[in-house]
């Protein structure tokens, strides 16, 4: 008798990475978990061992011989085709299935929130980026490689420009505001130089950066003018790169999802979300934005079952197993 066919699905995300065995019948039959997926700096081979180590974490009846149906993974760090195709070579290299998909982690964050498999995502994590795909399949994108391809945001790129502004307020050059304090005080400097220092002699990970965010959203709801133009800056950027999407797929003027996911996103903060409603009413009205309520490796297990042509009912049934759909925000937006 044979058995049921097996998608191995994986998110592999900056701070970790997500693993899950599902059956064409929509069963989550397990799942795992490992630590950062960041080819861009460990490279290829490196990242695939994460793979591996969240692998070795399932149980072994789980797992087939001669390696999973199909492979459905959605990464950060493969922001161009070539990357894509560097990691799938990789991993059919080490036999984790017979086909494989790679592509970015917004594509999980978009079938994960989306009502359809169409729409817009906007992933605000520790960085920033966007995808788009219309009903005819067609894809909106960005290279994403930081500041050299035009990108600003995410909770590295926010605390970055956080400390950027509290270095200037204390020696002078800028207005003051209370991102000196926040800085000094998270850290345990005495000044804002003192942490400059560390990070330029490597004895502070400029990765740690990223833990001032919540501490910048806070500064702004308590009224610090310098956090709160930071806020309106990544209320901007959110959605600039959703009309830009939306717009390259001829879809501003259809009712389309808008998928908001990352931390600086599904925290709600109630600044950063009061800041957005009035931006999409502006520049995309018939957007309709939903934050993303499930973990990202189940838009990549959708996409897996999908390309084996798995039922709705298959599809219907992963989503109740993580019990928490997305919904759609309540908004004046769309």
């Amino acid at each position: 008798m044979a058995r049921d066919r097996l998608v191995l699905a994986v998110d592999g995300g900056n701070s970790k990475t997500d693993v899950a065995v599902v059956s064409e019948h929509g069963e989550v039959l397990a799942t795992g978990r490992a630590g950062a997926f960041v080819p861009q700096r460990d490279g290829v081979p490196a990242a695939a061992d994460v793979v591996e180590q969240a692998l070795a974490t399932l149980p072994p009846a789980v797992m087939p011989v001669g390696g999973f149906d199909h492979v459905s993974a959605c990464l950060a760090g493969a922001d161009l085709p070539v990357e894509e195709e560097a990691l799938a070579r990789e991993f059919a290299a080490r036999g984790f299935g017979r086909d494989v998909a790679v592509r970015n982690d917004t594509f999980a964050l978009l079938r994960a929130g989306a009502s359809a498999s169409w729409g817009v995502a906007v992933v605000c994590g520790a960085g920033i980026n966007a995808v788009g795909v219309s009903p005819t399949g067609a894809v909106a994108r960005f290279p994403a490689l930081g500041r050299v391809s035009g990108d600003w945001g995410g909770g590295q790129g926010l605390a970055e420009e956080a400390l950027w502004h509290a270095a200037r307020a204390e020696d002078g050059r800028g207005s003051p505001t209370a991102l000196t304090g926040l800085v000094t005080s998270h850290f345990g400097t005495a000044t804002v130089e003192e942490l400059v220092l560390d990070l330029h002699f490597g004895q502070v990970d400029e990765g740690r950066l990223h833990e001032l965010s919540p501490g910048v959203l806070a500064a702004a709801a308590d009224g610090d003018a310098v956090a709160r133009s930071l806020v309106e800056r990544q209320a901007e950027e959110v959605t600039v790169l959703a009309e830009v999407c939306l717009r390259r797929l001829g879809l501003l003027e259809t009712p389309a999802e808008v998928v908001l996911g990352g931390g600086l996103l599904t925290a709600r903060d109630p600044l950063l979300t009061s800041l957005l409603d009035p931006a999409f009413a502006l520049r995309a009205p018939r957007a309709k934005l939903v934050v993303a309520d499930v973990p990202p490796v189940m838009g990549a297990a959708l996409l897996g079952l999908e390309h084996l042509g798995a039922t709705e009912t298959a599809e219907s049934r992963l989503r109740a197993h993580y019990d928490r759909p997305a919904r759609p925000e309540p908004s004046g937006v769309g």
